[in-house]
């Protein structure tokens, strides 16, 4: 027999048996894909089909980075941090090149104020390449006149400033500058321009004395030397020397005896205490 019946119409598929009805997730994921037609996007995936124009910069140009992605405001006030950096390199590079040149017309113009410049921070020497390195031991020492809060004078006992920095180093993985080479430095100052009577011997001899000066004076007023509310009158400065031991081996005998070079004493003004050195 036919699968119709007599001119009923065309045959009609048979129905699939009903299984068990979809979860409620998997009908809200059908019915919202249900409208998506060829050529439809949507939403959400236009940015990864083909010929959409995803938001941002455009494909293959690099971000910007350093001072060009900085705003405008922040651009200039960078331009003008480097170049004021540039300029004191430019200033610093030029004056100890002067320092170090020969004599030429602008160092004998302006050798005053290159050296202003220059001592005692940036001294250039050659000691780093001394074919004999130091052999002694210099400790600078300094006492003091001073006038107690009660009105009373007296003269303090010795204080040895290097074996201080000493303590401050020892152990110290990083110690500062000042610990290391502040009253060094200001001692070979001194003894470079001055003879071993303690006489003038060189343009510069003032302003070793007045560097090494203000440098005890500070030393002595942080540590109190006065007492509280006393007054530092005048300072007097020595340096005590010795041989370094020669080694067990070695057949060179020195001696171990100290030797002292003192200083004449040096009166302070006013301004030159209670913080008032420079």
């Amino acid at each position: 027999m036919n699968a119709y019946d007599g001119g009923a119409g065309p045959p009609r598929e048979a129905e699939a048996p009903r299984g068990p009805e979809a979860p409620a997730e998997d009908r809200h994921i059908r019915d919202g894909l249900s409208g998506v037609r060829a050529g439809a996007v949507p939403d959400g995936l236009s940015g990864v089909l083909p010929g959409a124009v995803p938001d941002g910069p455009p494909a293959g140009a690099e971000p910007r980075g350093g001072v060009a992605a900085l705003s405008p405001r922040y651009q200039v006030v960078a331009a003008l941090a480097l170049a004021v950096v540039a300029v004191a390199v430019c200033v610093h590079v030029g004056m100890v090149f002067l320092h170090v040149a020969p004599s030429n017309t602008v160092t004998k113009k302006h050798g005053k104020a290159i050296d202003e410049y220059v001592y005692p921070e940036f001294e250039q020497n050659w000691k780093l390449f001394a074919p004999n390195p130091l052999q002694q031991n210099i400790a600078v020492q300094v006492r003091a006149d001073v006038r107690t809060a009660d009105g009373t004078a007296r003269t303090t006992g010795w204080f040895d400033l290097s074996a201080q920095d000493g303590r401050g180093i020892d152990g110290n993985l990083v110690p500062s500058h000042t610990q290391q080479n502040e009253l060094r430095r200001a001692w070979d100052f001194y003894v470079g321009s001055h003879d071993s009577d303690n006489r003038s011997a060189g343009p510069r001899s003032t302003l070793a004395e007045t560097y090494l000066r203000n440098i005890v004076v500070l030393r002595l007023e942080r540590g109190e030397a006065a007492g509280r509310g006393g007054t530092i009158e005048r300072v007097q400065v020595r340096s005590r020397t010795t041989n370094v031991p020669t080694p067990s081996w070695s057949t060179d005998k020195v001696s171990s005896k100290p030797v002292y070079r003192v200083l004449p004493w040096w009166p302070l003004a006013a301004g030159d205490t209670e913080g008032g050195a420079r």
